[in-house]
């Protein structure tokens, strides 16, 4: 059964909003999903190494080649994604992976920041997840591009060393959480605009951890058998939605 890939099918969308990510496996396996939110189904994979930039917008040509219109798309930010799109599909709304940025301040920032700086950014992060309405967003922003002013002494301080003669600020990771959300802010609400963009990636990582299940049962598959087996998984789950 697992010596042939099937080729995907899929039922013909007028307009799609997708998720995009990839995730990784052993034998150096990258997965990268384009699936639909709507209808759960994917539109197109690449079993490959990496998210890398060329195949990524050849991925994206390639759906909007077989005639499928991108209502929008959820991705966690990665940058060879985003250039991609830039390149291909520059009109498309995109939505950056709320809980994605969430998580990753909030390991930058720890459960207890030691500054009251730090700690009151942990708190604006906090309330990301709860933006529901435009009013919400507004208070959030203003908030959140308030809190450099008043810290503005605290993120310019720098640190020296005697022995290098070389200075670097000393709150890199709060000032990195903050320059994160900065940079996504653009793209954080999307989805208020549109209620068919997902706010984050989760359908897509709760699929690829199903996948991974199933795949672990496996264990002694060869690296082209383990394809094999994707390849069987996303044909069969795309024909039972």
């Amino acid at each position: 059964m697992l010596g042939k890939a099937p080729r995907l099918s899929y039922s013909q969308n007028k307009e799609v909003y997708l998720l995009i990510d990839g995730t990784y496996f052993s034998n150096e396996i990258c997965l990268v999903v384009y699936r639909d939110n709507i209808f759960k189904q994917t539109q197109l994979y690449r079993i490959t190494d990496g998210e890398h930039y060329e195949e990524l917008k050849e991925d994206l040509e390639n759906i909007l080649n077989l005639g499928i219109k991108i209502g929008g798309i959820t991705c966690d930010g990665d940058k060879s994604l985003l250039k991609a799109i830039r390149k291909v599909c520059p009109k498309v709304p995109v939505q950056r992976c709320l809980v994605h940025i969430q998580r990753m301040c909030k390991i930058w920032l720890s459960a207890y920041p030691k500054s009251v700086a730090g700690f009151e950014l942990r708190e604006i992060v906090c309330k990301i997840h709860f933006i529901d309405h435009e009013i919400k967003k507004q208070y959030w922003i203003k908030e959140f591009l308030d809190w450099p002013e008043k810290h503005k002494e605290f993120l310019n301080e720098k640190s020296y060393s005697q022995e290098t003669g070389r200075y670097w600020y000393t709150h890199k990771m709060v000032r990195r959480c903050f320059s994160v959300i900065r940079k996504a802010l653009p793209n954080m609400f999307i989805f208020l605009q549109n209620h068919n963009i997902p706010k984050t990636t989760n359908a897509i990582e709760s699929f690829f951890g199903h996948l991974k299940g199933n795949l672990n049962i496996h264990r002694g598959l060869t690296k082209s058998r383990r394809k094999k087996f994707i390849q069987w998984y996303l044909f069969y789950k795309n024909l039972k939605s």
